[in-house]
């Protein structure tokens, strides 16, 4: 693809653009764009004269912000979480470099990463050492005995878990109150930005219905203490009303996937002000492709159970007044459908809002208003140039970027087809 070497301090002005303002779900035309030091310095209508090494036309182009994907993963390059977990390190590390990249050349220039994605690899991405998005790390999500991070077999041993030590692993497993808050603690000084844990069963994991419930409500609290000492918030994968509603009540600021959410929990979690992080592409791509690329069998009867609710989740928690941020969770070769996920959102919610979920309520999630998801002055220059007009044409968002001209994280070309 082409791309610039321009290095993120120089200055940039784009003139002549039609800005996508994601909040107000609008264009903006005849807009100029001052980047310097990768932050934007100045949006203006009028003229923008300045000693730039580049200086472009844009002649009324669509600008819009970096999109954000709030559940991916960025190490799982296998289906088979448990076999994932096994790969040697650096297998796993050099495996996580192309999705890292195809989820960049997506224009999703940030990504909160749900499990698994460490400081080191962060760091990677944010020094230029491998092509990505800005990282945001969970480190190693946290799941009790049996749960959604356990992928032990059933056996007649219960052998300790070495997934805490594998870097292809998303989670460790953690067992009382003590036990959790030394673990949040670790992976906070490990480099963690925010904290996962395992509020409920899931799909991946072998030995877990989905109506389990993970942790007990001690062991979530002294999660939600603990990363609240050190500045930071839980977000939880949960599926059923109970699961929601007793993560939320212990504190927990985002729910991820909440397929199966009723109306009680939706109005329970919009009083707590707790973010909805749905995921409903993955379910689409895993019963379309899982069996065929080695998903378990298990897993693979579970699909069904939360697919069909999925959608109606959406409704359901946007008309509750929840806000609702982008997520994908996608696994292994699934990965190439990240950017369905706004095809899924845009039937139930419109263009704008979809967009919006991928941007400024992103954002908002990350605690990073102002400074991703939008174009203002200070904010990141993380910009994506769109070969249309998304707010009528949603699929120009989709695939693997084709309609993206041009794709700037930190103020750098990383993309620019111009």
């Amino acid at each position: 693809m082409p791309t610039s070497t321009e290095p993120a301090n120089a200055h940039v002005v784009l003139h002549n653009c039609t800005v996508l303002d994601t909040e107000k779900g609008a264009l903006v035309q005849g807009q100029n764009i001052l980047i310097a030091h990768g932050r934007i310095e100045k949006v203006s209508p009028e003229p923008i004269h300045h000693p730039a090494i580049q200086a472009i036309n844009m002649n009324g182009t669509v600008v819009m912000p970096g999109l954000i994907d709030c559940h991916v993963h960025c190490v799982a390059s296998s289906l088979n979480l448990g076999q994932n977990a096994s790969l040697p390190n650096v297998f796993a590390t050099l495996k996580s470099l192309p999705i890292l990249e195809g989820m960049l050349y997506r224009g999703f220039t940030s990504v909160r990463d749900a499990g698994g994605a460490d400081w080191s690899l962060s760091e990677a991405t944010r020094t230029g050492l491998v092509k990505g998005p800005r990282i945001f790390p969970a480190g190693k999500a946290l799941s009790q005995t049996g749960g959604h991070g356990d992928f032990r077999q059933r056996n007649d041993l219960m052998e300790p878990c070495a997934c805490s030590q594998k870097v292809g692993s998303i989670s460790r497993v953690v067992d009382g109150v003590d036990a959790i808050r030394r673990a949040v603690r670790e992976e906070i000084q490990k480099g963690a930005t925010q904290i996962k844990i395992m509020a409920s069963g899931g799909i991946a994991s072998p030995n877990d219905p989905i109506h389990f419930l993970g942790f007990s409500e001690d062991e979530i609290r002294a999660a939600v203490e603990e990363a609240g000492n050190a500045g930071t918030y839980v977000m939880a994968h949960a599926y059923t009303p109970e699961a929601i509603m007793r993560a939320v009540r212990c504190g927990v600021r985002t729910i991820e996937h909440g397929s199966l959410i009723n109306e009680k929990a939706a109005d329970f979690m919009a009083a707590a002000g707790a973010f909805l992080v749905p995921t409903t592409v993955t379910y689409e791509a895993l019963a379309r492709d899982g069996a065929k690329l080695g998903f378990p069998a298990a897993s693979v009867a579970k699909v069904e159970a939360v697919r069909s609710a999925a959608r109606l989740a959406l409704a359901i928690a946007e008309k509750a007044g929840v806000q609702v941020a982008y997520g994908s969770d996608l696994l292994g070769e699934t990965h190439s459908y990240q950017a369905d996920e706004l095809r899924i959102r845009s039937k139930i919610s419109g263009n704008a809002q979809a967009i919006r979920s991928a941007t400024t309520v992103a954002a908002a999630v990350l605690q990073q208003q102002g400074k991703l998801g939008v174009i203002q002055p200070g904010a990141m220059a993380d910009l994506l140039v769109v070969d249309g007009n998304p707010l009528e044409d949603i699929n120009l968002l989709l695939g693997q970027g084709a309609h993206l001209k041009a794709i700037m994280k930190d103020g750098a070309f990383v993309k620019n087809a111009l």
